[in-house]
């Protein structure tokens, strides 16, 4: 098989959920770009939209945005039946979405429960069904956003001089849960003939604090934070047939920062 057609989506139904984030929507764009018809799920859909639309206004992308509750199981169902309906298939599934509601260390418990709620449960539920409509499809792939504070521990130097408090734990301890579950998931959905892989990316420039990006960018060899580009290609190549013989890995994707 040619290259091109190893790494094309064309026809091929992708869902991504928290399409709108800042990884999201390089993802949602790049899917696209490959030839996906894509959905963009979230319980924020003003805010989907405006993101689709600002991408089609600069090329014809097939992408269709789509409400869900990831803490309601309905919810999750409802979607899966729309895909169904709608679609009649599903063949990529990139599980996205994350919810930080705690801000630091000594946030309060409650928060951390909030987020499990999101990033644990609804996490896994969403997975779970949208596996089955995938393995009913005929198999296909997984791609889970974990990063590599799920990884790693943080690396507090880099907040020196920035009046930033330590990060919060809740987002490592769900990244790191999604990095184990990928190898569980690798296993358990092999007969259904779904592949799931991960990737784990360092932080993406956003106009941080200036001494936060100097602080980082020294201790990276590629010299800076990951731009908009930088992920979509791993991401087309783990949801394509390019990768139809890697399953349950995880690729680190922080300029080598921590090689």
């Amino acid at each position: 098989m040619h290259v091109n057609e190893l790494l094309s989506l064309k026809n091929k139904v992708c869902l991504i959920t928290g399409g709108e984030g800042k990884y999201g929507r390089c993802i949602t764009e790049a899917l696209a770009e490959a030839g996906g018809k894509v959905i963009t799920v979230s319980p924020f859909v003003n805010d989907a939209n405006k993101v689709v639309n600002e991408m089609k206004n600069n090329a014809p992308l097939d992408i269709t945005v789509m409400y869900v509750d990831q803490t309601n199981h309905d919810s999750i169902i409802k979607l899966k039946e729309e895909i169904k309906a709608k679609f009649g298939r599903l063949d990529v599934f990139v599980n996205n979405a994350v919810l930080r509601p705690m801000k630091t260390y000594t946030s309060p418990l409650e928060q951390f429960s909030e987020s499990m709620r999101v990033n644990a449960t609804g996490m896994f539920d969403i997975t779970r069904e949208m596996a089955d409509l995938i393995g009913q499809s005929g198999g296909g792939s997984i791609v889970n956003i974990c990063s590599m504070m799920g990884m790693f521990g943080p690396d507090l130097s880099n907040y020196e001089g920035t009046g930033w408090d330590v990060p919060p734990p809740d987002y490592f301890f769900h990244k790191g849960g999604i990095f184990t579950l990928t190898r569980y998931l690798c296993r358990v959905l092999a007969v259904k003939k779904v592949r799931v892989n991960s990737i784990s990316p360092g932080g993406i420039f956003a106009n941080q604090h200036e001494q936060f990006l100097k602080n980082y960018t020294k201790k990276v060899p590629a010299g800076r934070l990951a731009n908009n580009d930088d992920i979509k290609g791993v991401v087309v190549f783990l949801a394509s047939q390019a990768s139809a013989y890697i399953n349950g890995e995880n690729i680190l994707m922080d300029g080598g920062m921590h090689s």
